[in-house]
This record gives C-alpha cells, structure tokens and sequence, in this order.
C-alpha cells in the first residue's frame, strides 16, 4: 500500500510539473528604446515584432543602467545596493561576485521539477566556482563568464580565452548570436519531457566592440545616422567629437548586430513552434539596461532622455516583452511600472513556483496581478538606480514612483561635492523635459535624503568603478580555469580583519560610507551597526 501511495504521488507531483509553463527569458545588452520595428525603428527586428504582435509589452520596464547590477536584480529580486553591484560591474580582475547565500531564481524553479540552462553571458562573478552559473542553480550552462568577448572566436577577455560549457573551455566556430541560438534550440529539442524547462539566454548583442556577419555588414553599410540628440552632455559630446574626428559612425555595425540578434531569437521562436509548445513557453524579453547612445555604441533611445550609464529614461526604461500565448492576450500592454527586481516573484507566481529565498527578503514584488488581470498595482514606494560608470566619483542616481522621479548628478573630487538636481512629473513628463527642482523644493529635499539613505546599504567592498586593473594584474590564458573550486575554499564566507566584537561599532563608525555587515539595513537615528 505504502509504495502505491508513493508512486500515485510520484505521478501526481510529474503531473503538476507537465502542467506547468516552460520559461525563457531573453536578455539583450545595450538595446536602444527606438531600435525596434515595434517603436518605430529603422533597424529590421521581425522576431521582436512578432513577440509583440502575439504578446504584452511591458512598457514601463525599468532596470539599472549598467550591466551586473540588472543581472543581480534578476537573479536575485533584490537590489543592488545591498548586493554591493550597484555602482559597477564585475570586472575582470577582481574576485567580486554575488553572496554565495544570495538564492538565484534557478535555483527555486529547480527545487520545483524544472531542468534549467543558462546560455550566453553571465557577469556575476568568475573567481569562486561558488559565483559560477553551475553552482546557482543552472544544470546546464554554455557560454561566456564576462563580458566583451567579442561576436567571433576566440571569444577573449584581456587575451583570455573564455567560453564554456560547464565549467569546460570549448572551441566553437561561428557568430556568437547564431550560436546561443543554435545551443538553446539543441537544448529544448533534447530536453526531458516529462519536466518543464527554465532557460535563460542573455545576449552579448548588440554591447561593443560591434561585429556582424557579412551579410548583415553589407545590408546596413550605407545606413544613415539620423538620430536625434539624446539630452545628455557626455552622450552628445561624444557624437560631435567623432564627427569632427572623421570617426565612421556606429550606427550602421549597430544595426547589422541588432538584426543579427533578432534572427537568433528568431530560430528559438521556431524551435518552439517546432516542438508544439509555444502555446505553454512564457518567453520574456528585456534589454540589461537602456541603448549605448554614445559616439561607439550607436544605440537611439530617442524620445527618452540619454542611455546606458545614465539614470535619465533612456538608461533605465527598456524595450521588454511578455508572452504566453494560452495566457495573455496579443497585441497587449502593461503600463505599470515593473522593474528587473520583480522578475523573480512574477514569474514564481505565474508559473506556481515557491520562492525559496528563506534567508534574505526579496525587494521585488509580483506583477503577475497587473499583468494577468490588469490589476492596479501603485508604485508608492521608490524605486532607486544607480551608476558611477564609467568616471570614478562621477554618479547618477535616481528616485522615483508613479509620480515623482528625482535624479542627481554627483561629481565627489578630492576635496568636495557639486550636486545638481532634476525633478520631474514623470508621469506627465516621461521625456523629462521640464526640470521642477526650483518649484519644489520640498519634494527634491525628500527624495534627496532618501538616496541618501539608500547609498547607506552599499557594502563597503562593494563593486566600483575600476575601467583598469591593479598595476601588472594579468589574465589567465583561459577563464574557464580560473574559478576556485569549492574545495579549494574555506566552507563559509571569510568575516575579514575586525574581530567579532569590534564589527558593530566599526559598521557603526562607517556611517554613510556603506556596511561592514553584510545585509545590514541601519536604523536612520543610529546610522549604521544597529541593524533592523
């Protein structure tokens, strides 16, 4: 009796499973708000068009402005600043990585019967195989642990070769676009049928250094650029000083990367099509963070306000949408606010996935409401952005809800500050045209002081930004090396020089200047070592 039971509940439980949806989520890196047909662009994008046409647009989807702190966000649903990425990526020769007793979306949707994959770029850490996408839940992962490696082999970073599968170094000819596609398609064909599937596809495309397929070179060659100034200095100071160097223009290399992209996304759409199970896939998709529109990017974020490492629109409201075919209807739209952070609990609900971060509380919330049943779901609380990317002690901050969006410009010297302000109605003015820090004062001074506050939970070790390494730092030849395996490594995380009894009254000591105490969020009165 007792093994029947067992094998009706083993068949229950694979019957539950069946019936859940398959999930991909597509991640673009530095695509431009205008660079799709849907917008309005003038680059092809006719698999982004049909995700659009038979699916939701996400029209108010918010993510940071730069590249790791989005990832985090994702993988996590909580935010950067407590993660310490929020100022900066993970580069190279650093040992930075996401808290090993962080939980990562996978690893929920694993503990519920879903085969998961990672394919393309990963950027959260390289130094401990406890940062690796095989340890964060992903069964399977192809792809690149950094980023910059280029479109074509031998897919380097610093001369470092790096492409893996995991944790193996593999040689693979072929467009890099092309052959996240062709993985992912091999992946869902050779899958386990009897479990739904996880995928995440995060793009190299279209970030710099730009490269295409010849093909797709020579259909854009003469591609004029016609984009409007994106109301950003550095943005638009850089354009005219390529002008003025006789510097070719990005644009047309954007573009020829933007459509090669699409044609990747393509082949996995027909590969659903081709299994029949499109109808039960959510596929989500979403930029990292808003169009590269400098003078080598060659993104448009236009009508938006500037771009990538940027906290203006055009850096942190991106092109992202939703589909579910047996779910949602086509051609619809949510216009609430969602950012990065919210992934994790939404598709959790959707999909009737158990959350499993016991440890650390999430800062994203579900939208499945919104989206679902078109429930309102206010933006009272902030949300905050930040970027010191790429000039150390040159930040943009943000905060902002349904009506009120503040955001600062700090240049930190060696001895002082400058601040400026800008306010905006953003739900009247989603431009940002009119600056309405002058007529409230109030409203500035108190979004002002919550920033402030919000820069208080950064880590103290947190990323920063570090365009260079440590003097005489080098690669390894291959990164897929150079991961410390959990061997190799002490059981817990290393509580560095003060001793126990010192930490809360050196965390205290810090103030402003961030944690010592991981997740620990101070008391406002007290400023830092009493933790809530």
């Amino acid at each position: 009796m007792r093994f029947l039971l067992l094998g009706l509940l083993c068949l229950s439980l694979s019957a539950v499973a069946m019936e859940r949806p398959n999930i991909i989520i597509i991640v673009a890196d530095d695509l431009g708000w205008s660079d799709v047909g849907f917008h309005g662009g003038d680059i092809d994008t006719p698999s982004l068009d049909r995700l659009a046409a038979e699916g939701m647009e996400l029209s108010r989807f918010y993510t940071t402005p730069i590249c790791s702190p989005t990832r985090a966000a994702l993988m996590t649903g909580r935010d950067p600043m407590r993660l310490g990425v929020s100022y900066a990526v993970i580069w190279p020769w650093t040992n930075a990585g996401i808290h090993p007793e962080e939980h990562f979306m996978p690893q929920s949707f694993q503990a519920a019967g879903y085969q998961t994959a990672m394919v393309g770029k990963w950027h959260l850490g390289h130094a401990l195989q406890a940062y690796h996408p095989n340890a964060r839940g992903f069964d399977h992962f192809y792809g690149h642990l950094h980023t910059e490696v280029g479109y074509f082999p031998p897919f380097a970073n610093q001369d470092g070769k790096d492409f893996q599968e995991n944790g193996v170094s593999i040689e693979r000819d072929g467009y890099e676009s092309y052959l996240l596609a062709d993985e992912v398609s091999r992946y869902i064909r050779e899958r386990e049928r009897d479990k739904p599937f996880f995928i995440y596809m995060p793009f190299i495309a279209p970030h710099t250094p730009l490269d295409a397929p010849d093909d797709l070179v020579q259909k854009y060659a003469e591609m004029d650029d016609r984009r409007q100034p994106a109301r950003s200095k550095h943005t638009d100071e850089s354009r005219m000083l390529a002008r003025l160097s006789g510097i070719p223009g990005a644009r047309p290399m954007y573009a020829a990367v933007v459509e090669g992209m699409d044609r990747a996304i393509g082949r996995v759409l027909a590969t659903l099509d081709d299994e029949a199970i499109a109808d039960n896939t959510i596929v989500l998709f979403f930029s990292d963070n808003g169009g590269a529109a400098y003078a080598t990017g060659g993104a448009d974020n236009v009508p938006l306000r500037g771009g990538k490492g940027e906290t203006w629109e055009g850096g942190i409201r991106v092109v992202s949408l939703l589909r579910w075919p047996q779910t949602l209807p086509a051609r619809s739209k949510m216009p609430q606010i969602m950012s990065a952070m919210d992934v994790f609990p939404t598709l959790a609900e959707a999909a009737g996935v158990q959350p499993r971060n016991d440890q650390f509380e999430m800062d994203g919330r579900s939208m499945w409401p919104a989206i679902s049943r078109g429930q309102r779901q206010p933006r009272e609380d902030l949300l905050f952005f930040a970027s010191e990317t790429p000039i150390r002690g040159s930040f943009m901050f943000t905060a902002f809800n349904d009506h009120w969006k503040l955001v600062q410009e700090i240049e930190q010297g060696l001895l002082s500050a400058t601040v400026t302000n800008y306010l905006f109605r953003i739900d009247e003015d989603p431009n940002e045209y009119n600056n309405l820090a002058a007529e409230h004062p109030a409203v500035v001074e108190k979004l002002a002081g919550e920033i402030h506050y919000w820069r208080t939970l950064h880590p103290v070790a947190g990323a920063r930004s570090e365009l260079v390494p440590p003097p005489g730092w080098r690669a390894p030849k291959d990164w897929a090396t150079y991961p410390r395996s959990v061997e190799e490594t002490q059981d817990t995380s290393a509580t560095g020089m003060p001793p126990a009894h010192a930490l809360k009254p050196l965390d205290w000591q810090h103030g402003e200047a961030g944690r010592l105490i991981y997740n620990c969020e101070p008391y406002r009165f007290a400023g830092g070592g009493i933790c809530r």
